[in-house]
């Protein structure tokens, strides 16, 4: 993707979707914290009905402890994962307490010490809580990014650093969050939506389908059994 298309594609989800957010529901940052760390190989409406009553319960690091795993269980296990989430998560309420007096620190390191934060989680909390200019690869993110052309990887690492390097400045504090609905809704992993994409007409794999295989707008997703005899991977 050249960078002309890079500008239409980034101003193209903008005038969609000028103030997007995440759908994980919070209300601090702790709360986004204990969310992502929730919400691994998990839907975001799973996550978020779990942590319904789970921050009523407890809302803060403390009272978070407090409850002990089986209070913590209690709440999430409806979440894949949950014993070893609620492990991390409990843990790292200790060290919030003990090494940030409470509060989730504002730093990158810090951030991916604490048990059960990778890269990708601390550069959620990083660009969504602090508003800095991170991006977040999920496999969302990490799919769009290839499929279109736009910043292509062999992993999340590599696909975040050329982001960083392609997306203009004055779309990086919302990126993450337009790459990741994007991909969720429309640039589906089996069958990307085309056919009602706003920004099919910047995306290097659309624009390697054969004139006959392209939709148009409103119209269904290509074939894929068509598209596997041609030879093109969805």
């Amino acid at each position: 993707m050249n960078e002309r298309d890079i500008d239409t594609f980034f101003a193209t989800l903008q005038a969609a979707n000028p103030s997007p957010a995440s759908e994980l529901h919070y209300a601090s940052v702790f709360e986004l914290l204990t969310a992502v760390l929730l919400s691994a190989q998990a839907t975001d409406a799973g996550v978020n009905k779990a942590t319904r009553t789970l921050f009523v319960a407890a809302p803060t690091p403390e009272r978070m402890l407090a409850l002990g795993t089986a209070g913590v269980e209690a709440h999430v296990r409806t979440i894949g994962l949950y014993r070893n989430k609620t492990r991390h998560l409990l843990e790292t309420c200790r060290l919030l307490i003990e090494r940030h007096g409470g509060e989730v620190p504002r730093d990158r390191a810090a951030l991916e010490a604490l048990p059960g934060v990778g890269r990708k989680t601390a550069n959620v909390i990083l660009n969504v809580a602090f508003g800095e200019p991170t991006l977040a690869v999920d496999t969302h993110v990490f799919r769009v990014s290839n499929r279109t052309g736009l910043a292509p990887g062999r992993n999340p690492l590599a696909v975040e650093l050329k982001l960083l390097e392609r997306v203009p400045a004055k779309y990086l504090d919302d990126a993450h969050h337009w790459l990741i609905l994007h991909g969720r809704y429309v640039c589906l992993a089996r069958m990307p939506q085309c056919g009602r994409c706003a920004v099919a007409s910047t995306c290097d794999w659309f624009k390697a389908l054969p004139p006959e295989a392209r939709p148009r707008p409103g119209q269904p997703a290509p074939d894929a059994k068509a598209l596997r005899a041609a030879g093109i991977a969805p």
